[in-house]
């Protein structure tokens, strides 16, 4: 089973519960990752307070400290 966490104009987010994954998308550089466990857990959380915080600015600091795991070419259908 996958959920579609966020698909906002800047990230894509799929969680897959099942297995303890999370696949990001970061649309402004067109690559993305597929993060599984502590990796996946540790995402969900600081994706959750971002979404809380309620600041579209912060997001380039939130998502740049999984940039470097972020080196998948998306490919959109």
């Amino acid at each position: 089973m996958m959920r579609i966490v966020c698909n906002s104009p800047d990230l894509y987010v799929v969680d897959y519960p099942a297995i303890d994954a999370v696949e990001v998308i970061d649309k402004r550089v067109g690559r993305g990752a597929l993060m599984r466990d502590a990796t996946a857990r540790r995402f969900r959380v600081e994706l959750e307070a971002w979404a809380e915080s309620g600041d579209p600015d912060a997001l380039e600091s939130f998502i740049e400290h999984y940039g470097a795991l972020m080196t998948q070419k998306a490919i959109y259908h």
